[in-house]
């Protein structure tokens, strides 16, 4: 019975490890996704305060 709960209770941690790698690559993901959808920023217009580096 004892091997029983140890075998339950790692099953368990496996599916929570699973779980949270799951949802951080989707969290790794979105960005990505939504990136193609989001407006570009124009340039700051203070650019021409600073030198080129090279």
């Amino acid at each position: 019975m004892f091997e029983y709960e140890i075998a339950t209770a790692r099953r368990a941690d496996l599916i929570r490890e699973a779980d949270r790698y799951r949802m951080a690559r989707e969290a790794k993901k979105a960005p990505r996704a939504s990136r193609g959808q989001e407006s570009e920023r124009p340039v700051s217009r203070h650019r021409s305060l600073f030198t080129r580096a090279a």
